[in-house]
């Protein structure tokens, strides 16, 4: 008897964990295809019409209105603010707060806003939310327990991730490694890596989305020389991620003090600020995505300062509250950089852009291992010995810094860094300035 029930357990759970897998990465990966699609659609016609930028900040008035009237939901006597973004998704994951159904509609229709009317911004965060949205759905119609609750919000986010960028793989890893430094939750693999890979069969071979690809055209020989440079200049990318970090968030802190957390007026103020800038230097290369200009970084020359002006423009837009993804914008930023290395560096431009592209993420995400597979998957498993130095490199150098406050430390990257465990971001970034 004892036999069959650890049997019966065995595939009970399993099963569970296939099904409800399958079922939201099929939900997620179809409303991450209309994601991407709408922002390809809706980028185009911005930057036919760059009037359009003009109208920022009244759409920033309409989107701080949604968040402040329609965003907030209490459970529990808890304050569940989907303004919070992907630091709620986080913070559902530990058992803090709860994502709101609603949560994965209102950052679509930001999301939206803020692409088609020219903010800086990415599109993953829509899609991570959007997936964490539709695993709460999930939970409540199937009633899962609250251990199975907090995995499947991870199997959400996979197939957010992996739908996104068309790397299965990568997704099913990040959806484990993004909420906490120092501690994966392994258990939650085989429906991580479920949504993740049904999440993006659905958004590749159902509905046929074609994700954007960037090659290496060239990768060096293996030697010293080359490992050391590459160390080098991911220790400058790591500083690239550290600098976004601190920025978007001094950025959002000021605005939040100053207009005592009035999404309306921080938006309207950020929509003149991004319009005002996009004046000033005369082109639309630094609001949307940006993918043009990340394309053209493998293969030829881009402004020696490109990193700098997208990285003002998306600290801006997402520090004064539109919304968006940031790992595009740090995609831009890192391949850009690197592009421009290239005068001081001699190593192939394609490859110094494509290792700023992923050591800036990694930094940044806090997710190294993540950051490494996205290489593998991105690049056809070009340059993995670089990459995953790389990887490593600039995610301890970046210290204990991230796009995301929520992120809780469970151990110190390293022994270099004398941080408590069971920290967050937030607080560590606090008592630096205490």
């Amino acid at each position: 008897m004892d036999i069959k029930r650890k049997y019966k357990n065995f595939f009970s759970v399993l099963g569970k964990w296939v099904i409800l897998g399958s079922v939201i990465g099929i939900v997620v990966g179809s409303t991450t295809t209309f994601l991407l699609e709408t922002n390809d659609y809706l980028g185009d016609v911005r930057e036919k019409n760059g009037w359009l930028i003009g109208l920022l900040p009244l759409v920033g008035i309409l989107l701080g209105y949604i968040y402040m009237n329609y965003g907030k939901v209490f459970s529990n006597n808890i304050l569940n603010d989907t303004a919070e973004l992907n630091n709620l998704v986080i913070d559902t994951v530990h058992g803090k707060k709860k994502i709101p159904i609603r949560m994965g509609p209102i950052v679509y229709f930001g999301t939206f806003l803020t692409v088609f009317f020219g903010g800086s911004t990415g599109r993953e965060g829509a899609a991570v939310q959007m997936g964490g949205s539709v695993a709460e759905a999930v939970n409540r119609l199937f009633k899962v327990n609250l251990l199975d609750t907090k995995i499947l919000i991870m199997s959400g986010i996979s197939a957010g991730f992996g739908a996104a960028f068309g790397a299965p793989i990568t997704g099913a890893v990040f959806g484990m490694e993004m909420t906490a430094l120092g501690k994966m939750k392994f258990e939650a693999l085989v429906p991580c890596l479920v949504a993740s890979f049904v999440g993006h069969f659905m958004t590749t071979a159902v509905l046929g989305h074609k994700h954007e690809e960037f090659i290496i055209q060239n990768i060096p020989e293996l030697s010293f020389i080359t490992f050391t440079k590459v160390i080098i200049i991911s220790v400058i990318f790591s500083l690239l991620s550290v600098l976004y970090c601190q920025l978007r968030h001094c950025i959002q802190n000021f605005s939040e003090k100053l207009f005592n957390k009035n999404h309306m007026k921080r938006a309207f103020v950020g929509g003149l600020i991004i319009a005002a800038l996009t004046l000033i230097i005369g082109s639309q290369d630094y609001n949307g995505r940006g993918l043009q200009m990340l394309e053209q970084s493998f293969t030829e020359d881009v402004p020696p300062f490109a990193f700098l002006g997208k990285l003002v423009f998306t600290a801006v837009t997402l520090g004064t509250g539109f919304v968006g993804g940031e790992a595009i914008p740090l995609f831009f930023m890192g391949a850009t950089l690197g592009n421009s290395l290239h005068t001081f560096i001699d190593l192939p431009i394609s490859f110094l852009a494509a290792l700023g592209l992923i050591a800036t993420f990694s930094g940044g995400a806090n997710t190294p291992i993540a950051a490494f597979l996205l290489a593998m998957e991105m690049f056809d498993g070009k340059g993995l010995e670089y990459f995953f130095v790389a990887c490593l490199v600039s995610y301890i150098f970046s210290g204990h810094h991230g796009l995301w406050p929520s992120q809780q430390i469970y151990e110190p990257k390293s022994r270099l860094y004398y941080i408590g465990n069971a920290e967050t971001i937030e607080n560590v970034e606090k008592n630096k300035k205490i």
